[in-house]
């Protein structure tokens, strides 16, 4: 079983334009609402491949009602915890030539019983044969360490984790060591304290080093330039596609729910990053 955990979901509002003018009108040519966050955006892409997953989180007011009404309608489980406040909703403006400006709301605060309901649920779902996905940003009353925590709850029930998070939660969630992290090269030079771009070189010699603290697979994308992924055996290079990119949005979402279906199916590394 493959659980999906957005702790900070929202309605996704994309609108498309030609050219974004900064103080100036700017006219939309397509407008497009979503259930959105990573987690969620997870759960998504794996149910597109063909598999399955439980979207979990938190959800407040109208705007968490129609999350939970989108994802049943696309046949994705839901159980999550429904919190005081109101969901937010994300703005991402798109431009012709791919350019993407977001407009994000801090969406609602949430309890500390709130937390521990989470946490609850998880470790009743969890088996020894359920990967939990940790993917994004917290809501407001949500401690920083709240991913170890579950890493934690997790390992304890025998489960595994796929991380995928940046700052203070990637920091202290690898006190918990997650099996799986996806890092993109930016969050992972920040980790490491690393000023200026990484060559590849630099970037398999920071992966080596994440895995030396018990992490079974590191990997590491790249944005145009493809991906790395690092196990104890092995390093390998994934070129990025020859495509014209349309909004950069949910791609590195894409590449978790793909990760996570290739566990399920328990595919060789090679078969799953490819």
């Amino acid at each position: 079983m493959i659980i999906t955990v957005t702790m900070n979901p929202a309605i996704d509002k994309t609108v498309d334009i030609d050219i974004f003018r900064q103080g100036g009108l700017n006219r939309i040519r397509r407008i497009e609402l979503d259930a959105g966050g990573k987690g969620i955006n997870v759960s998504k892409t794996i149910h597109h491949l063909g598999g399955a997953s439980v979207a979990t989180g938190f959800i407040a007011g109208n705007s968490g009602t129609v999350i939970e009404n989108v994802l049943s309608e696309q046949g994705i489980e839901t159980d999550f915890i429904r919190v005081g406040g109101e969901t937010r909703t994300n703005m991402k403006v798109v431009e012709e030539d791919g350019t993407v400006t977001e407009l994000n709301e801090p969406g609602p605060r949430v309890e500390e019983k709130d937390v521990e309901a989470l946490v609850e649920k998880l470790e009743s779902r969890v088996t020894s044969g359920t990967l939990v996905v940790l993917s994004g940003s917290i809501p407001h009353g949500v401690s920083k360490d709240i991913y170890r925590i579950i890493t934690e709850k997790v390992h304890e029930k025998g489960g595994t984790v796929l991380l995928d998070a940046d700052g203070d939660l990637f920091a202290r969630s690898m006190d918990a060591v997650p099996d799986m992290i996806k890092p993109n090269h930016v969050e992972l030079a920040q980790y490491f304290h690393v000023d200026g771009s990484l060559t590849e070189d630099q970037v398999a010699e920071l992966g080596k080093k994440l895995l030396d603290r018990g992490v079974k697979l590191v990997a590491v994308s790249m944005g145009k330039e493809g991906a790395l992924f690092l196990s104890r055996e092995h390093c390998w290079k994934c070129s990025g596609l020859s495509v014209k990119a349309h909004s950069t949005v949910g791609a590195g979402d894409a590449m978790v729910a793909s990760l996570a279906l290739a566990w399920e199916k328990k595919m060789d590394r090679r078969e799953a990053i490819r």
